[in-house]
């Protein structure tokens, strides 16, 4: 299980995101805004993974610019952007080394996927899941 900060600035979009996350064991955190987040991982130090939408509050840079500073209060974070848009090789550039993006709209699946194949989340617990059947 890992512990997941979910930054979405749409709530319908949030709600479900944490489901999917709470549905695949993980515990979840969340803020709508940048500031929420960062005060979130101040106060929490056991977050794994920063979730986060690119696009916050029409600003097209602040789940970029959250990452960085995120990374820069927890180095060892890994990051995984989510955002409906293009993703451009400036934007790509742009990102916290190491992580990874996903592209919405996504599905149970996919996000499971997503953290399994980039940041290796899912293997304990999937392992466990086995050795229980």
């Amino acid at each position: 299980m890992a512990i997941v900060l979910v930054v979405e600035d749409e709530d319908q979009v949030r709600v479900l995101a944490e489901s999917y996350l709470e549905e695949q064991g993980h515990e979840v955190l969340s803020a709508d805004t940048p500031a929420g987040a960062l005060a979130l991982l101040r106060r929490s130090p056991a977050i794994d993974l920063l979730f986060t939408d690119l696009d916050l509050k029409g600003d097209v840079h602040a789940g970029v610019e959250l990452a960085k500073a995120a990374v820069k209060l927890r180095p060892q974070l890994r990051v995984l952007y989510t955002t409906g848009r293009a993703i451009t090789d400036g934007m790509k550039a742009r990102f916290v080394p190491g992580s990874a993006t996903l592209a919405k709209p996504y599905t149970v699946e996919e996000l499971r996927s997503s953290l399994s194949t980039n940041f290796q989340i899912d293997r304990q617990i999937d392992r466990l899941r086995a050795a229980r059947r």
